[in-house]
């Protein structure tokens, strides 16, 4: 039977069950959240370990910040095998400490640190390609549809970018929604809220007039497709106001 750990789906758990693992020198065959299906010789174990909330400062203070961003990064991709990526890579640093990333020989190094750059890549991405539209309650409301579950990193960058507004994100991919309250957001399910249908009545007339001055400021002679493709790729134009209707 191979012993496979459980937690609750968030990083914070994930955290505590992987320094429970260490400090018990508890070597894990896998490490899935809670809802897994499990094979037929799969061993499920729940410890269902006391949480401490303030597992991500101490971690921080242990690791540094870079360290902590990495795995949490690792932690917000779509990796199968994210979790024991996780648990390797904090295992190393008992070992290594500070000169960790530079150990690429070691899997969990390379991997922790290819996901990362790929998240990070990814989330500065959909930053600039988040595209608000106006509701009729005058509440802004934009949907993304990223790869690996970006949304709260995103959700940051507009909480300092847009802090006197409501605003809400959508992750049409995974059904999630960032409500944003002039103070905080917060990371719900979809079904969880009713949104307004429909936009202001000056919202049309606002994305005619962006969608001009896009038009009016490029110069057709020196129109790069390749060059535009390479910085916006087409998998994003869809929800970009500028270019959606070139699909």
């Amino acid at each position: 039977m191979e012993n496979i750990y459980l937690y609750h789906d968030d990083f914070p758990h994930l955290i505590n069950l992987v320094i429970y693992l260490i400090k018990n020198k508890i070597k894990p065959f896998d490490i899935k959240p809670l809802g897994y299906k499990p094979n037929l010789f799969d061993n499920l174990i729940n410890l269902n370990l006391t949480f401490n909330e303030n597992i991500g400062k101490q971690l921080i203070k242990i690791i540094g910040y870079e360290n902590f961003r990495t795995i949490h990064y690792v932690y917000l991709s779509v990796a199968v095998n994210k979790e024991l990526i996780i648990y390797y890579y904090l295992l190393n640093y008992a070992k290594y400490k500070e000169n960790l990333n530079k150990m690429f020989n070691l899997r969990c190094v390379s991997e922790a640190l290819r996901l990362s750059k790929r998240v990070g890549g990814e989330a500065h991405r959909w930053k600039g390609f988040v595209r608000f539209k106006e509701l009729q309650n005058k509440v802004l409301y934009a949907e993304i549809n990223p790869d690996n579950n970006i949304l709260s990193l995103v959700s940051h960058h507009f909480k300092n970018r847009l802090p006197q507004e409501y605003w809400i994100i959508k992750d049409v991919k995974r059904n999630l929604l960032s409500v944003y309250n002039q103070k905080d957001f917060y990371i719900i399910a979809g079904e969880a809220l009713n949104l307004v249908k429909g936009t202001s009545l000056n919202e049309n007339w606002i994305e005619n007039l962006w969608i001009e001055f896009y038009k009016t400021v490029s110069i057709k002679e020196r129109k790069n497709e390749k060059c535009r493709m390479n910085f916006m790729p087409k998998k994003y134009w869809h929800y970009i106001t500028e270019v959606k209707d070139e699909l």
